[in-house]
């Protein structure tokens, strides 16, 4: 029989830092390292341990005895409840002081290398309705605050159409209004919902996998254009049809889609997608280019962001214009054709065919003509063959997953030896266990973290590598 954990209380712990799931850390007297919710640094806080961890202690907040000045109130009705936006309650000053943080210390314990001084990071210009693709849960037994359940002996509206809750992957929290998606992303969701209660059609039981409403994707672009993908788990044509005239004769929705899924998981990768109305994609821009977007299209969720992503790429390579560059998990090839009429050739290379697909498909719409894209799986394609074909490269652009780089890509790319090597990561953490490997023929030149989504602990960061 396991022992049962001892509760602690703790009273006058000040809140030291934050970490990754947006916790509050304090550390006790006898150097007890404790994470809480719903505190930010600078708090006082009393705190009750009620979990052991490997190397640290979960806690539950009591109460606040001192406010931190880098408190402020959150703007969204549903913080603390939904997944996202966990530290709308920090003010964004200090929210760019611990991404920061986090970055340099990634690079200075796991990467190792010796770090140039760090260029400021690139903020936001707007910290609400950033989002350009939303994902929304149907459920037919959402997440019940404890007021309601206090409230009422019997609940007899279970149905949501929101976020899921942090950390219940079978609870949807039902979202009024969200401060993510600029409209009529709302406006979208709500009447949806409401159309769908109205005509007695069932949401999706998560556990159960039975209902008739599963999922909703909405994306928009920088010119305006939405896109709509309602999933279904039932092929009931008369319903579909009707929730999708709905949605045709109400909203203005320029490229309006649908699937039915009968799998377990809310993936559409490897769904046959339906147009029912409009075009099957929707139109990005960026400088002079033109993106076309479809539904499976990786493109980065902040648009504006991203410009600044790709403007800061584009400068740390400091081309000539005669250049060979591989641009590594290419996706939709917008980093390579932005930077190709700076270079001699951009070659890029992805394992999703549909990316690969609208790669090259962007590049005819852009009349680009020295971009080359290769369908293939970076750790099997990018080989001699590849490099013989294409040339040794000059630059290696590498932009990986959050799980990094395999050591055999790392091997590859040390055995090429390109001149620069310029590294983007969505987690610092992979990314400085990868320049480790990197550390004995290249040294960090440059680093600049670009802030791509304000209220959480996510943070984009662009390393650029020499040649020793």
């Amino acid at each position: 029989m396991s022992r049962k954990l001892k509760k602690e209380k703790f009273e006058n712990l000040e809140v030291i830092d934050i970490n990754k799931k947006g916790k509050g850390v304090v550390k006790s007297e006898s150097g007890q390292i404790i994470f809480v919710d719903g505190v930010v640094p600078g708090d006082l806080i009393s705190t009750e341990t009620y979990k052991k961890r490997k190397g640290y202690w979960e806690g539950n907040l009591i109460k606040i005895n001192k406010k931190s000045s880098n408190r402020i109130k959150p703007i969204c009705e549903h913080f603390g409840t939904c997944g996202g936006c966990k530290w709308q309650n920090l003010d964004y000053k200090t929210q760019l002081k611990f991404k920061q943080k986090e970055v340099l210390h990634n690079l200075k314990h796991i990467a190792k290398m010796i770090i140039p001084k760090i260029e400021r990071i690139k903020k936001v210009n707007s910290k609400f309705f950033y989002r350009n693709k939303m994902e929304y849960s149907f459920s037919s037994n959402r997440w019940l605050s404890k007021d309601e359940i206090r409230k009422s002996t019997k609940i007899n509206d279970k149905n949501a159409l929101g976020l899921h809750k942090s950390g219940m992957w079978d609870k949807v929290v039902d979202i009024n209004q969200c401060y993510l998606q600029k409209e009529p992303s709302n406006l979208i969701r709500n009447g949806l919902k409401e159309f769908c209660l109205s005509n007695k059609m069932r949401f999706y039981n998560l556990k159960k996998n039975v209902g008739f409403l599963r999922s909703m994707i909405i994306r928009n672009s920088s010119e305006n254009q939405f896109m709509v993908l309602i999933q279904f788990s039932i092929n009931d044509r008369p319903k579909i049809k009707k929730v999708m005239n709905f949605l045709k004769d109400n909203f203005k929705i320029e490229s309006l889609l649908y699937c039915v899924n009968t799998k377990l998981n809310d993936s559409i990768y490897d769904q046959k997608i339906e147009l029912f109305n409009g075009s099957d994609y929707i139109i990005e821009k960026m400088e002079n280019l033109y993106f076309k977007i479809n539904i499976k299209s990786f493109y980065q969720t902040n648009s504006d962001q991203a410009y600044e992503l790709y403007k800061i790429i584009r400068d740390f390579a400091d081309l000539t214009g005669e250049e060979i560059i591989y641009d590594l998990y290419t996706g939709t090839g917008t980093i390579a054709q932005f930077i190709a009429n700076r270079c001699k050739k951009v070659v890029g290379i992805d394992i999703v065919k549909e990316s690969i697909i609208a790669a090259k498909d962007n590049a005819i719409y852009n009349k680009i003509k020295n971009v080359f894209f290769e369908l293939g799986d970076v750790k099997n394609n990018f080989n001699e063959i590849f490099t013989k074909k294409y040339g040794i490269p000059d630059i290696i652009i590498t932009d990986p997953p959050r799980n990094g780089m395999d050591k055999s890509i790392i091997n590859k790319i040390l055995s090429i030896s390109p001149n620069k090597l310029i590294y983007v990561s969505c987690n610092s953490s992979t990314q400085a266990r990868d320049l480790s490997y990197l550390s004995n023929d290249y040294k960090m030149t440059r680093c600049r973290a670009v802030d791509m989504f304000p209220h959480t602990n996510h943070i984009e960061n662009v390393v650029l590598l020499e040649k020793q």
